[in-house]
């Protein structure tokens, strides 16, 4: 076997694509936001619309978590705004699972913050 093939055997399956930190961001709130669309279009028994809000929320406070550590690197407006989004989507939450309100608000913040993380990665 030459030093070619004996590299790609090696290295070739496990070669993982190189991920930025929004592209990771982006397939979490892709996948989150695709959880509670499910979960709404389908009227999900309350569980698991339940536990979809509360991945959603997750995301969220690590997300405000991050925006509100010193070493974070984006503008302080932005930073503030990711915040108000974090206390926003755990309110929300909580009247969507004990008022009945709509998850849709929910769905479109994560929409819009999926629109502006693509047109980052692409633009990175």
């Amino acid at each position: 076997m030459n030093a070619t093939r004996q590299a790609q055997s090696a290295y070739g399956l496990q070669a993982q694509p190189i991920r930025t930190h929004r592209g990771t961001e982006y397939d979490a709130f892709a996948r989150i936001t695709c959880r509670l669309k499910e979960a709404v279009e389908n009227a999900a028994p309350y569980k698991e619309l339940a536990a979809a809000l509360h991945e959603n929320r997750r995301l969220w406070a690590l997300l405000a978590a991050d925006a509100a550590g010193a070493e974070n690197g984006l503008p302080g407006s932005l930073r503030a705004r990711i915040v108000g989004l974090a206390v926003f989507t755990r309110r929300h939450s909580a009247q969507v699972l004990s008022e009945g309100a709509s998850a849709a608000p929910l769905i479109e913040v994560n929409t819009a913050v999926m629109q502006g993380l693509r047109a980052r990665v692409g633009a990175a």
